[in-house]
């Protein structure tokens, strides 16, 4: 997102937080309603053009989402999503990205209340990396021949009674209504939530063997300093590395493993 978008999404992120401060709020239920909201505004596009027309007043907008949504969601909701439409918006199409991301920062918030957000981004990373590693069960959940209900099928026989309820509520939203995402770049998406809320970023760190608890601890020590805040270590094995460490953050890739340096004493024996 640029410019009033961009200035939005993080207001309504900031509104997000206050509610979710208080106790009494459901974060996950807050998830689960901003994700209808989601489906209702990506359906109709008349509704999303009225709730992003500039010439319309925000107060005339918020009073449209109180007599579309009062009755049907929380009051919280309620007052997220007229947050929202109070403000500008590049495209009508950014407003529908908005909630999405705060259904998804939800869900990210529900399991930091539980003390769950550890095992949230450990599922999501491990999910990913499952399915990268099986090209049928990646075009099982892509294919747009496969119908949205035979896809959240499959995610509760993968993942039912053996991730968190978050866990699989995103992944489900995630491979029936992808919006232009690709698998990947979703999963991506929800580990950056979960960094932000912990004031880190994530780092994919591939390595030929397990890494220690010590290494751990000295390479995020490392990479701290290096970026400027704490970092999260998702960490893959992989034996066709060799040896050696890859590091990507966003990205930035820092390469140090030995098939690396490998494929580029070959390049130059080629070239």
């Amino acid at each position: 997102m640029i410019g009033a978008s961009r200035e939005a999404l993080a207001a309504g992120r900031e509104n997000l937080d206050s509610l979710t401060d208080n106790t009494s709020v459901d974060a996950a239920k807050l998830a689960e309603e901003l994700s209808a909201v989601t489906a209702l505004l990506d359906r109709e596009v008349s509704l999303r053009r009225l709730l992003t027309d500039p010439s319309r007043s925000g107060q005339d907008k918020a009073q449209l989402v109180g007599s579309l949504l009062t009755g049907q969601v929380s009051g919280e909701t309620v007052d997220l999503v007229s947050g929202l439409v109070r403000s500008r918006w590049s495209g009508g199409r950014d407003l529908v990205d908005a909630v999405e991301e705060l259904s998804a920062y939800a869900e990210v918030i529900a399991a930091e209340k539980a003390g769950r957000l550890d095992d949230l981004e450990d599922e999501l990373f491990r999910f990913g990396r499952i399915v990268s590693g099986s090209h049928e069960l990646r075009a099982g959940l892509t294919e747009p021949k496969a119908g949205t209900a035979a896809k959240a099928e499959l995610i509760k026989k993968l993942l039912g009674g053996r991730a968190l309820a978050g866990t699989v509520r995103l992944v489900t939203s995630l491979v029936t209504h992808p919006r232009g995402r690709s698998l990947e770049q979703g999963l991506e998406s929800y580990s950056k939530l979960a960094a932000d809320r912990r004031g880190r970023v994530v780092a994919l760190v591939t390595t030929a063997v397990p890494l220690s608890d010590g290494q751990k601890e000295r390479l995020s020590g490392a990479l701290a300093k290096l970026y400027g805040r704490a970092v999260l270590l998702n960490i893959d094995v992989d034996p066709e590395v060799v040896g050696g460490v890859r590091v990507q953050i966003g990205d930035e890739i820092i390469d140090g493993t030995v098939s690396s340096r490998l494929e580029g004493a070959r390049q130059a024996l080629e070239g």
